[in-house]
């Protein structure tokens, strides 16, 4: 389990970074900054479809292990399932957020920023330590 640990903490920080990466890059001025800011029709269709997206993903990543077929799954075969639902966890938390850091950088609209920001907060409630992995494989 210590291994599957490692492996969902690097992984883990490496969306933190990506989207740290891009925010640097952006506020350096080494990418354009606001390209689309113009475009309102495809920042609207953009703004909704990430609102759902975001909303979604916030809901099923802090409650994917709460559904009782993954929570079985966990249970009875822990290291292989634990890599694989808290990876896709983290996929579900972190993919978005970093889509959500992009998009603000290109539209220039708050809103996504804000979607982003509730993405991370998210994160510290599924965050990959090996205590965690362990409580999140017993049978409760």
């Amino acid at each position: 389990m210590k291994k599957v640990s490692k492996q969902l903490m690097a992984f883990y920080i490496a969306q933190i970074a990506l989207a740290l990466v891009i925010i640097v890059l952006f506020e350096t001025d080494v990418l354009p900054v606001g390209v689309k800011a113009d475009d309102k029709q495809s920042d609207f269709v953009m703004v909704a479809l990430m609102e759902i997206i975001s909303l979604g993903a916030a809901f099923l990543g802090l409650r994917l292990f709460k559904f009782k077929p993954i929570h079985d799954d966990l249970v009875s075969r822990p290291e292989r399932a634990m890599w694989k639902w808290g990876m896709s966890r983290l996929l579900i938390l972190e993919v978005p957020m970093v889509i959500d850091t992009l998009l603000y950088y290109i539209y220039m609209n708050t809103t996504f920023g804000y979607l982003g920001i509730m993405l991370l907060l998210c994160l510290p409630f599924v965050f990959p330590t090996l205590n965690r992995c362990l409580d999140e494989t017993r049978k409760e």
